[in-house]
């Protein structure tokens, strides 16, 4: 799982996954679907729908958090 980033950060694009990381060792992370942009090139915020409670938040990336471009080759 690669996070696509530029100079700028994260760039994600609508349909991708977010993945967040458990707040301590041994706790699960969460992860959702981006479902909206606020910036055209990509960057945050991003309305994200969360799997664990289908609530859709605000959300800004941080270092513990990866985009997952889904239908997409991460092999480049």
């Amino acid at each position: 799982m690669k996070a696509h980033t530029s100079e700028h950060g994260a760039h994600a694009r609508v349909g991708d996954e977010i993945v967040v990381g458990g707040p301590s060792v041994g706790q699960a992370g969460r992860d959702g679907e981006v479902v909206g942009l606020h910036h055209d090139d990509g960057t945050p915020p991003y309305d994200v729908r969360w799997s664990d409670t289908g609530k859709t938040t605000l959300f800004f990336p941080g270092p513990d958090a990866h985009i997952r471009h889904l239908g997409a080759d991460d092999s480049g």
